[in-house]
């Protein structure tokens, strides 16, 4: 459905021309969760970014439904279906729940609703806000997600959603994204490193000097999370009695 074909991406900054991302290779399917994870610095935003057009690419193509969109501007793929959740989602002052999932929606019939229903908010108690400072990060998160639903998209790319939200929040954040590919046709891409993420994958790509390193399964990647743990010292240390004085060297 979205695929990268030997995208290259290089990037100015104060020393000059940097190589970003180098040689990537990506095939998306329809309607599946596909967790990207690797090291900071690594590629991943860089990866999201070009999709999007937010970034444009030195050399190679990107592909939806078989459509050669690498030279489309932003808004043009949105129109086709693609959709970018940044890190910090934006608030609107002077702008309702009502008013951005209207604008979200365009030509497309929704239920009110049923929408903010399916990331765990009651449209009584929503609807009529202004998405302004008033609303804590989680709750924007997910008004965010909730005009992703709105727009029925193809494929929505979400860039580290859990950054700034509290425990709770980013509990009700895996259960939406499982709701999200139980209702809905929409292909996700969630970049992120924590784990109840990663167990929702039904792929994981990892990321890293920009490249793609590997792709894998989650209970692979899991697995060797779970070899690292029992490895460290100092997480050793800190079931023995909670000390922190140990060190660590993995």
């Amino acid at each position: 459905m979205l695929e990268l074909i030997n995208i290259g991406l290089s990037l100015q900054d104060d020393s000059g021309s940097k190589t970003v991302l180098d040689g990537i290779n990506l095939k998306l399917q329809d309607k599946k969760i596909y967790v990207m994870t690797g090291p900071n610095g690594g590629g991943k935003s860089s990866i999201a970014k070009t999709v999007m057009g937010i970034y444009k690419p030195t050399c190679g193509q990107i592909l939806l439904d078989g459509e050669d969109i690498t030279g489309k501007e932003i808004y043009e793929r949105a129109r086709l279906g693609l959709g970018y959740a940044f890190q910090q989602p934006a608030r609107f002052k002077g702008v309702t729940v009502r008013d951005l999932l209207s604008i979200a929606a365009k030509d497309n019939e929704i239920d009110y609703c049923a929408l903010l229903y399916d990331v765990g908010l009651c449209a009584q108690d929503y609807l009529d806000r202004e998405v302004n400072s008033s609303l804590s990060g989680g709750e924007v998160k997910r008004i965010e997600i909730a005009t992703i639903l709105a727009r029925k998209l193809k494929a929505a790319i979400f860039d580290e959603p859990e950054a700034g939200i509290d425990l709770w929040s980013f509990q009700k954040l895996t259960e939406i994204f499982e709701t999200m590919h139980e209702k809905y046709d929409t292909t996700l891409v969630v970049i992120s490193h924590q784990e109840r993420i990663l167990n929702l994958a039904d792929e994981v790509i990892i990321v890293t000097n920009g490249t793609i390193g590997d792709i894998t399964s989650r209970e692979k990647i899991l697995g060797e999370i779970s070899e690292l743990d029992s490895a460290c010292r100092c997480r050793k240390s800190c079931q023995r009695g909670g000390r922190a004085d140990a060190g660590c060297d993995r």
